[in-house]
């Protein structure tokens, strides 16, 4: 398999993944709805060892609440880029960055009691009306 490769708005940042992406979840969260401006976001993980920075990693900016949410993002375009899930060698990756993901299937959508009133979710896709653990969400985005 060769690499998918991800970037930014303004290609500045750049990055491969050495490994399929096949299912990703949404965030509905209020967090997630202001760091992209859409109703949630969507994204997967990826392995620390499977993720390879290729260019401007100096761009990247971070900003991270009290609480522990981080978004790092490129300082030139804003666009959100990979980050690491704190104490976790996984990378959270916004898919929308990737280029040529074979994207299959949306395994879960988090927080959906935070979503928009007139953002509608498939009723047979997976909902948590908050976060699930961590384990559970990654054993979902998991290719069998």
């Amino acid at each position: 398999m060769s690499p998918i490769t991800g970037k930014c708005l303004c290609g500045d940042v750049s990055f491969s993944i050495s490994t399929s992406v096949q299912r990703i979840y949404r965030c509905h969260c209020s967090l997630c709805q202001k760091q992209t401006g859409a109703a949630a976001n969507a994204a997967t993980f990826v392995d620390e060892n499977a993720l390879n920075w290729l260019t401007g990693t100096e761009l990247i900016t971070s900003y991270v609440k009290e609480s522990g949410f981080c978004s790092n993002f490129c300082s030139r375009c804003g666009s959100p880029v990979p980050n690491r899930l704190r104490n976790t060698d996984q990378f959270w990756v916004p898919v929308g960055l990737l280029e040529g993901a074979k994207v299959e299937q949306v395994v879960a959508h988090v927080c959906s009691s935070d979503k928009p009133a007139w953002e509608a979710i498939p009723i047979q896709e997976k909902q948590y009306s908050g976060l699930p653990e961590l384990a559970e969400l990654k054993a979902r985005l998991l290719v069998d």
